[in-house]
């Protein structure tokens, strides 16, 4: 009986299936093969056969020969440097503060619906509008270096450093990480027994003591889904960089990659000449990424077979 029934069960899934391998699978399978084409054409799909060049040129160890802005160690000296700092920097610093924000709302239950849409205002705004207001906040005449007594210190302008300019995007990307993760620690935060506390209490347990024992333990599930998903954000990072930098004064411009990552300079090779074989490059970009973020989530996983507890 239930082999007869099996066919529902594909007809049922049949919808999402066909949108899958359509919008996933084969534009998946379709980007591992151009990176293997060398001087691919994307509007005459030609190339000039199978070649490892497009990932030589990606990883600085052959020059771009079909640029005249030649730039062959963008992702070495850039991309790559500046994508780890982010990754490394804003991932742990985000879900340490969304997690002490959201206990610290636990606290305090009379206000907490209204300090949670307060913190969640950032996720609903556009990237690029936030990104603009946060120019004005770190310009050498804006917010943040009155506040600090730091004088005409330029962050996010030609004039400012490479890390000046990543500092500023750090933040940006904090600040606006910080009300999705929030919300999901709440949420978890409600499903937490209170007999645990409970016992707690009646043992004079100390405050870090039970955050450390009973919270932590009780939120792994939920730390490790949100520090999965950040790491896999924080790799592609792209519209924090485009919305603060993306401007002709700007210290990151696609004419200057200080503040490349690597989906910023996919996305600049996409918008190049594809005839030159930016296409392969972006391609090549793109399977590194995917290995990258394959690679992490595997270790992550792993990981949470010992520290993770439902």
């Amino acid at each position: 009986m239930q082999s007869k029934n099996n066919w529902k069960a594909w007809l049922y899934l049949a919808p999402t299936l066909i949108l899958m391998a359509v919008f996933t699978f084969y534009p998946l399978i379709n980007t591992i093969g151009i990176s293997f084409l060398k001087q691919y054409n994307y509007a005459t799909q030609s190339s000039q056969g199978f070649s490892f060049d497009n990932y030589k040129i990606v990883l600085g160890l052959i020059p771009y020969s079909a640029r005249s802005d030649a730039r062959e160690l963008d992702v070495i000296n850039y991309a790559i440097p500046n994508t780890l700092i982010i990754v490394f920097v804003t991932v742990p610093i985000s879900v340490i503060l969304s997690l002490v924000i959201s206990i610290a709302l636990n606290k305090i239950p009379a206000m907490q619906k209204f300090f949670q849409t307060i913190f969640f205002l950032p996720y609903v705004t556009n990237t690029i509008a936030i990104g603009m207001v946060f120019g004005v906040i770190f310009s050498n005449t804006g917010v943040f270096n009155y506040l600090f007594g730091l004088g005409n210190k330029f962050w996010v302008t030609k004039s400012a450093s490479r890390w000046s300019g990543m500092f500023a995007l750090c933040v940006y990307i904090i600040w606006q990480s910080l009300p999705y993760k929030i919300l999901i620690f709440s949420s978890g935060l409600q499903g937490i027994d209170k007999q645990y506390y409970d016992a707690a209490r009646i043992d004079s347990a100390p405050k870090w003591k039970v955050i450390s024992k009973i919270t932590v333990p009780l939120l792994s599930p939920q730390i490790l889904y949100i520090t999965i998903t950040s790491f896999i954000g924080a790799f592609k990072e792209y519209d924090s960089v485009a919305g603060l930098f993306e401007n002709a004064s700007s210290t990151g411009n696609k004419n200057n990659p200080n503040m490349y990552t690597i989906v910023y300079y996919i996305y600049d090779q996409l918008s190049s000449n594809g005839a030159n074989g930016q296409i392969g490059w972006a391609a090549a970009a793109a399977v590194m990424l995917f290995a990258v973020i394959l690679v992490f989530t595997a270790i992550e996983m792993e990981i949470a077979k010992k520290r993770v507890h439902y």
